[in-house]
């Protein structure tokens, strides 16, 4: 083996003016939402264990230190190939490209574009250079808009990431903190770079590092203590036996399914505390087990009831084995539409993730599969309500945004009995001060056109089943050929509506209201897009029967929706013009069919179906 070079290295050391490139053969960037939030999460609580704002910036210096980790890179021909660690690497470039445009029309602003980008001769291009990857990290780091269709999955993912970053990364330190983070970033968080000069020597290193089992994982370390403590040996080997299977079932599922499943059933079972966003803030356990459940077990077996024997075969026999099939069955219905845990699919939809935390929470290995099912739609459907209230009131529903809140809730209905638990939840949604009824003026715009888009498939959805006919949410909210898509009722010519609209700025703000938007196939805007309303309303009558109802012949020989509405008394009529007056109308419509949607006495009405 020829020369081999370590060397610890700040960020700033190891992105600064240098680059990195990706051979052919190298896996695609393959880190999910769950990976970046690991990410942000680890970076972000170690920074605020220390970060005070009255610090003048010059303090961060004296910060304490984060590893990050190593990197293999691969020497040849004077280019620097990544060997390990590009995953890593990519998602800091990311994170750095989200603080880049964070500081944005700031005063006071921390250069991070040479760590991004580097120039010779001219030309720009990325010290983390992948080809392919190109068009999309231009788009990123000049904060355009990028269209996916067409491009490979590692782009596509690359992208998502990104958004995931942005929806992630804590309010918190989007202001006064941000220029201390970043400097902290830079120059307080270290990874290890080893250099080697040949092919074979650098995958020698990562194979010897990776490959030998010379490192336990986390989940081998907490069955590895557990294990220990079953002093019977036919009790240890049934034991080791369930877990080997319940873990492989787990891993079948999916990458990183295992470590989530451990981490969503502990802390929604045990976690008591969370860290404080204060300087000085200690991890509590909901934070240790996101990181170290494994450590943390073992330090606090004894107070969660691990002291003899049969505690430790019971606990997994029994508890993991019942957590572990409730979280399967949770991530199937977040993938598809399952009877009685449709609520689950839809809060998925949302990118609520959180939600595993609360489905748990009220759950008992001596539940019954009713008790078991019951609970679960109750949660399920409190999200639901909660989620489409505050994305109503064009509010946040990002994980840094709600996970001290729902954290509170976890705690709250903890182990809670259905009738009890569906009192506590409807006490939860009876303390919100933003509901439907708060926001007269829900309009699209390009932070929640996703989220408005499910809005709208439901509001369609109901009013076709509740009509008699079939459900087709899952053909309103699919991603594949024949897609659907939000249709403005206006074209976009506001000198069409002059006599209403004095100001462009003015008509567009209308004709972005919710009472304005349909759902509609994507190949039905590229027809009749730009035609006026008259134009569209016969063609209207072919679609959904939420568009359709602005046609004067949705009212005749219809008797599943005339009955409809005579049982709801919902404000439905036609348009033969679609001005102001008939889009505010319309908007007040879609209100009330969400209230009738999304209403917190159903979950009282559902301890007793």
């Amino acid at each position: 083996m020829r020369e081999i070079i370590g060397n610890a290295r700040t960020v700033r050391e190891l992105l600064r003016g240098v680059k990195y490139s990706i051979d052919y053969y190298q896996r695609d960037y393959k880190w999910q939402k769950e990976q970046i939030r690991e990410l942000v999460e680890d970076l972000t609580g170690k920074f605020l264990e220390e970060y005070d704002p009255a610090h003048e910036r010059r303090k961060v210096a004296d910060y304490s230190h984060y590893f990050l980790g190593s990197i293999i890179i691969s020497k040849r021909e004077h280019v620097s190939y990544v060997v390990d660690g590009q995953q890593r690497l990519t998602s800091l470039t990311l994170l750095l490209i989200l603080l880049r445009t964070l500081q944005k029309g700031r005063t006071e602003q921390v250069n991070v574009d040479d760590l991004i980008v580097s120039e010779k001769y001219g030309q720009k291009s990325f010290n983390l250079h992948v080809e392919e990857r190109t068009p999309v990290m231009e788009a990123l780091y000049e904060g355009k808009s990028f269209g996916l269709q067409g491009n490979p999955e590692s782009v596509q993912n690359l992208y998502q990431r990104y958004q995931d970053l942005e929806e992630i990364f804590q309010n918190e330190l989007r202001e006064t903190a941000l220029p201390y983070f970043i400097d902290w970033l830079m120059d307080n968080v270290h990874l290890v770079e080893i250099t080697a000069y040949s092919d074979d020597d650098a995958y020698t290193i990562f194979e010897t590092m990776n490959d030998r089992g010379l490192s336990l994982s986390p989940t081998d370390m907490l069955k590895g203590y557990l294990l220990t403590n079953i002093e019977d040996t036919a009790k240890r080997a049934a034991a080791s036996i369930h877990w080997r299977k319940r873990i492989q079932e787990l891993n079948d599922a999916g990458k990183e399914v295992e470590p989530d499943c451990l981490k969503v059933w502990l802390r929604s079972q045990y976690a008591t505390k969370i860290r404080e966003r204060r300087k000085g803030a200690q991890p509590e356990n909901f934070d240790r087990i996101g990181t170290e459940f494994h450590r943390w077990l073992r330090d606090e077996g004894a107070s969660i009831g691990l002291k003899q024997d049969d505690d430790f075969y019971r606990f997994i026999i029994r508890d993991f084995d019942f957590y572990s099939r409730q979280y399967l069955r949770l991530m199937a219905a977040s993938q598809q539409r399952i009877p009685g845990l449709e609520y689950v699919l839809y809060n998925a939809q949302h990118g609520f993730t959180l939600q595993y935390l609360l489905l748990l929470a009220p759950l008992h290995p001596a539940d019954n599969s009713d008790v078991i099912d019951k609970k679960l739609r109750l949660v399920a459907r409190f999200l639901d309500i909660l989620l489409t209230w505050r994305l109503w009131n064009f509010r946040s529903i990002a994980y840094s945004t709600m996970q001290y809140a729902m954290f509170l809730v976890m705690r709250d209905i903890r182990g809670l009995a259905p009738g009890q638990l569906a009192q506590r939840l409807h006490e939860i949604l009876d303390r919100e001060e933003e509901t439907f009824a708060s926001s007269e003026h829900l309009r699209i715009h390009q932070q929640n056109r996703y989220a408005l888009h499910r809005i709208l498939a439901r509001l369609t959805d109901y009013i076709e089943t509740r009509s008699g006919q079939p459900s087709r949410y899952l053909d309103y909210v699919s991603e594949g050929k024949g897609r659907y898509e939000v249709e403005h009722v206006w074209a976009d010519h506001p000198e069409r509506h002059e006599p209403e609209f004095h100001h462009p700025a003015d008509f567009a703000e209308h004709r972005n209201r919710i009472g304005g938007l349909l759902l509609l196939p994507k190949s039905f805007n590229a027809s009749y897009g730009d035609s006026t309303y008259e134009e569209k309303l016969s063609h209207y009558n072919t679609q959904n029967l939420l568009a359709r109802s602005l046609h004067p012949q949705c009212y005749e020989r219809n008797p599943g929706f005339l009955r409809f509405l005579n049982e709801n008394h919902l404000p439905f009529k036609p348009y033969a013009k679609f001005n102001k007056a008939a889009l505010e109308e319309r908007s007040e419509l879609y209100r009330q069919i969400a209230e009738h949607i999304w209403r917190p006495d159903d979950l009282l009405r559902e301890v007793n179906t």
